[in-house]
């Protein structure tokens, strides 16, 4: 790489920092990323920027990625390569911006962590007596029964359980939809416990389902911070928040009925595919199993 190359590179940087105003912390992160793409230039004997081609580029984001580089910081390296040749083309030092039509390769989707069945058996097979400790078993019953969002839960009034039906109304869940829920058998009674509880607590006024001690609503916070004081309590060995109780219920009414767009519409998905992500959920359940019982499946022992 020719002599002009880093010059070229502290010249962009410095109209980054005084013409676009760029923050410190941007600035180092683009040079730190322009050195390393110069570094692999000088090792692939590319002569100067000019000579770099497409091929090049994507040959150089496989390798970083070989290395265990994340496709966030790929992308943002990507990003300060394009802004970098966009103005050199400006400038009419190339001809072509050599990175305009790399990509990052895609992240990995992280799976949802959930709890297993035994898990959520000693989650929920307990009859407190305290009566906000009978409120918390019914808010985590329902969480894990119906696959409710934190927010919708936190939103309901006592007016959308319906005890006799076995049914709960979402209404302006996520995307302004409505829908309507079955509840549980076990949720049901842990419900019709709590309201005994509740008709101490909130005024006739109070709508709300789920209220403090002082016959308020509970907020979201509030809420999150009983479903993680419930696991410690239980003994639980993970940090549990409400979520993970919806992303049970899913991942468990999947495993079981394999309907995928049954579980869609519990859910609330608009978008089957936001739902397909307990497809895998389900496949690494069945490969686990797979691994304990077929006798070929099992490693060998040096």
């Amino acid at each position: 790489m020719d002599k002009y190359a880093p010059s070229l590179i502290e010249e962009f940087i410095r109209k980054l920092r005084t013409e676009r105003h760029y923050s410190p912390r941007t600035l180092e992160a683009y040079q730190r990323d322009l050195q390393k793409l110069l570094h692999f230039c000088k090792q692939a004997g590319i002569e100067n920027w000019a000579a770099l081609e497409q091929v090049h580029v994507r040959r150089y984001i496989a390798s970083r990625h070989r290395q265990g580089i994340s496709s966030k910081t790929l992308q943002r390296e990507l990003s300060a390569s394009r802004s970098f040749f966009a103005w050199q083309l400006k400038n009419k030092n190339l001809k072509h911006n050599p990175a305009m039509d790399v990509r990052a390769p895609k992240a990995g989707r992280k799976l949802p962590e959930t709890l297993d069945a035994d898990q959520a058996m000693q989650l929920l097979e307990t009859r407190p007596q305290d009566g906000l400790l009978v409120r918390d078993h019914a808010i985590l019953e329902l969480f894990y029964s119906s696959g409710l969002r934190l927010s919708e839960l936190a939103a309901l009034d006592l007016a959308e359980l319906d005890m006799k039906e076995g049914m709960v109304d979402v209404i302006g869940g996520k995307g302004a939809k409505d829908r309507r829920l079955p509840v549980g058998k076990k949720a049901l009674l842990a419900l019709e416990r709590w309201l005994l509880q509740r008709a101490r607590l909130a005024t006739g006024a109070q709508p709300a389902l789920f209220v403090t001690r002082q016959g308020r609503r509970m907020g979201v916070r509030n809420i999150q911070l009983r479903v993680k004081d419930w696991a410690r309590r239980q003994g639980l060995d993970k940090k549990l928040h409400p979520h993970m109780l919806r992303h049970s219920f899913a991942s468990h009414v999947l495993e079981s009925s394999h309907d995928l767009r049954g579980v869609q519409e519990l859910l609330g998905h608009e978008n089957i595919a936001t739902t397909q992500i307990y497809t895998h959920l389900d496949f690494q359940h069945l490969a686990d199993v797979y691994d304990k019982a077929h006798p070929r499946a099992h490693k060998k022992k040096n």
